[in-house]
């Protein structure tokens, strides 16, 4: 009888994995903060911010 050889569980790819969820998941729960933070117009887009700005004459 001859000896099977099985592969090996790859243990540095599955954390490599794991970390990249982990990752995402802090990026997007980042990403919701961020928009809860800075609410949109109910029309949905951004705020216009005006470029020309007022300069005040000093006597």
């Amino acid at each position: 009888m001859k000896d099977v050889k099985v592969a090996k569980t790859n243990y540095q790819f599955q954390k490599r994995q794991k970390e990249i969820r982990k990752k995402k998941k802090a990026e997007e729960k980042r990403q919701r903060k961020l928009d809860k933070s800075s609410p949109l117009p109910p029309d949905g887009s951004p705020e216009q911010v005006p470029v020309d700005v007022v300069e005040e004459k000093k006597p």
